[in-house]
């Protein structure tokens, strides 16, 4: 059976909408007008009339991770606290709502200093003052640092004299004793000491995560998750995808990117069957996903000249240049797809030089590797980037806040040519767009509000407006190039026949509203293979 749509306004990939499609067997069969459409009619076909309404493809969020949001989803939110009191009262909130028992570890995540009126990072005390019986951990927003309380340093066995991690940081205070603030891989002390879920928890928490990306008309994702629990092996991630995958219960399709941070990692990964493209189109391997360096919140990201607010800071780097080399030329060596977090310009040089020496090495001339975030660059930088033809995976709602913090974090010489989305498709790059989420809401119509207005959601700015997208553009930067970035263009991504038929239903078009009300349009309903997984109540 067939069901037609009728009466809508369709977008396809350019600014010319249509007003009607049609589905059958999971896949789109035609796009036109209403006349075409309904020509196809035969006895039995629905026929769904749109109301006028805007029908796009699904939203693909080329950058997130969605075990981590489920996962956080079971966790104290923290996002938009706008004090350290606040932080404080929703964490002994959570712990009577839990009805946790004395000892039980809370974690909370979603703090952002920045929002407090003193700007000041919290530390140990901050938390015992919550609770001394219980271990703490308060994670910051962008999943770079973390403050724990005395008794998790206790627990995780961190003192004074515990040797300083490569790549990350425990801060001391005057008296050389742990603040409680852990950076990047000192991350690692804390999550080492939680309870690891088991698999039908994962799949809960997966259940959760995508009912919410629904909501929000995501229907697929690029997502890296192999690395969210420290005691949770990546064949258990992979296997609790594959039952939800096989009782049609992942309603959003998955790419996963593959963190795997040390060459045993990956050669074991390899040496168990996995490589990119692995799966099917519900869940499939995608590339080799590294963390380069930290946050430019943080100021953990890795600058070239320092911080402009902090000049003893640079950030910090997670590996160094020959560690990042031959991660590279060993997933190039198995044909891997190959996405690295970088932020600061200092990692994108390194970054840079890795890919140079992996695709000499290995040459191939539709690699599709990339950047995530491509957030602090300079000209020469993106240069390179396109002699590489590296995708950029960038999160244009990022701007809501770091328009607030960039001059002032980077130095107005490097702010000027940084988050240059506009300036990657003009040099013939592949720009797709993203969340992070949880770092930030995973709702694509932020970002979208974003990439056009430059501008904060709530209005400041511009921020280099020459950098906006147009509409069209920001629409195919989180459907058709998120495809394109998994080789999966001729798959999804676009309403066109023969594709998959996932698709997305706002109340009404974003070429038509202001673009500062972008973000208040509502999501009706999403559809996943023709079959509807949200329903706007």
């Amino acid at each position: 059976m067939r069901t037609l749509y009728v009466n809508g306004w369709v977008f396809t990939g350019t600014e010319t909408l249509q007003s009607a499609f049609a589905v059958e067997d999971g896949r789109f069969l035609s796009v036109g007008s209403d006349e075409q459409v309904l020509a196809l009619r035969r006895e039995g076909d629905g026929v769904t009339d749109l109301g006028g309404r805007f029908v796009c493809p699904g939203f693909i969020d080329s950058h997130m991770h969605l075990l981590h949001l489920g996962s956080a989803m079971t966790q104290c939110d923290l996002s938009g606290a706008a004090s350290l009191a606040e932080v404080q009262t929703r964490l002994r909130d959570f712990i009577d709502r839990a009805g946790l028992t004395s000892g039980q570890w809370v974690v909370g995540h979603g703090f952002n200093q920045d929002l407090f009126p003193d700007h000041r990072m919290p530390d140990r005390h901050d938390l015992d003052a919550v609770s001394a019986e219980h271990p703490i951990c308060a994670v910051r927003c962008c999943g770079h640092a973390l403050v724990a309380s005395t008794e998790a340093l206790r627990r995780m066995g961190v003192t004074g004299d515990t040797p300083q991690p490569e790549g990350g940081r425990i801060a001391l205070d005057a008296a050389g004793q742990p603040t409680g603030v852990l950076e990047d891989t000192a991350m690692s002390l804390a999550y080492a000491c939680l309870p690891s879920p088991g698999r039908e928890e994962i799949k809960a928490m997966l259940r959760a995560a995508c009912r919410a990306m629904n909501a929000v008309g995501v229907t697929g994702c690029h997502s890296d998750d192999l690395c969210n629990f420290e005691g949770v092996d990546f064949d258990e991630v992979i296997a609790a995808y594959r039952e939800l995958a096989d009782a049609g219960e992942l309603t959003v399709r998955v790419y996963e990117q593959s963190q795997l941070p040390t060459p045993e990692r990956l050669r074991d990964f390899f040496a168990r069957g996995y490589h990119t493209g692995w799966g099917d189109e519900c869940f499939r391997i995608g590339p080799l996903k590294l963390v380069g360096d930290g946050s430019l919140g943080a100021r953990t990201a890795f600058l070239r000249d320092g911080y402009a607010d902090a000049p003893e800071q640079k950030g910090l780097a997670l590996f160094t240049q020959a560690q990042l080399d031959e991660m590279l030329l060993l997933a190039r060596a198995h044909g891997m797809q190959v996405a690295v977090h970088a932020i600061g310009d200092a990692f994108l040089d390194r970054l840079l030089s890795a890919y140079e020496k992996a695709f000499a090495a290995y040459p191939c001339k539709d690699h599709r590797c990339g950047v995530v975030h491509v957030q602090l660059t300079r000209p020469d930088q993106l240069r390179r980037m396109a002699e590489l033809s590296l995708h950029a995976y960038v999160q244009t709602v990022f701007l809501d806040y770091d328009i607030h913090i960039v001059e002032r974090r980077a130095g107005k010489a490097l702010a000027d040519t940084s988050y240059a989305f506009h300036t990657l498709k003009e040099l013939g790059l592949h720009v797709s767009n993203g969340t992070d989420c949880p770092v930030e809401a995973p709702a694509p119509l932020r970002g979208l509000q974003c990439a056009v207005t430059r501008r904060t959601l709530d209005g400041l700015g511009p921020y280099r407006p020459a950098e906006a997208m147009t509409v069209c553009e920001a629409l195919n930067s989180y459907t058709a190039e998120s495809a394109h970035a998994s080789f999966e263009e001729n798959v999804k991504g676009r309403i066109a026949p023969g594709l998959l038929a996932d698709f997305t239903v706002l109340d009404k078009s974003p070429f038509d509203v202001p673009a500062e009300e972008i973000s208040c349009l509502t999501v009706e309903q999403t559809f996943l293979g023709g079959k509807q997984v949200y329903q706007r109540m």
